[in-house]
């Protein structure tokens, strides 16, 4: 059984920029989808971590994150969050993928 370290840390990234965007603009619903979010993920690494091929929860959480803050990217241009989120669940839903296969 071989520990999903990359998938641990892509929780503990949205559970922090979650907790950075309330403690820098008190942002209570940053707080909460990057708790959510991270949580989320946190338990797909788990599942991950026991089954390889059980990337639901982690696919799911990647896939949406991707898509709701390339939009805030393709609106905003800002690299910091939504295009640095966005390209990192990206990259995590290729890991995923690749990983079945």
């Amino acid at each position: 059984m071989a520990i999903d370290w990359i998938g641990f840390g892509y929780a503990a990234l949205l559970a922090v920029g979650g907790y950075m965007g309330y403690s820098r603009k008190g942002s209570i619903v940053s707080l909460a989808a990057g708790l959510t979010f991270g949580l989320l993920a946190g338990y797909g690494a788990y599942r991950v971590s026991s089954d390889p091929t059980d990337i639901k929860i982690s696919f799911i959480a990647a896939f949406t994150l991707a898509v709701v803050m390339g939009l805030r990217y393709n609106r905003s241009r800002k690299i910091m969050p939504a295009g640095l989120v966005a390209g990192i669940s990206l990259f995590m839903i290729l890991r995923l993928i690749l990983n079945v296969l």
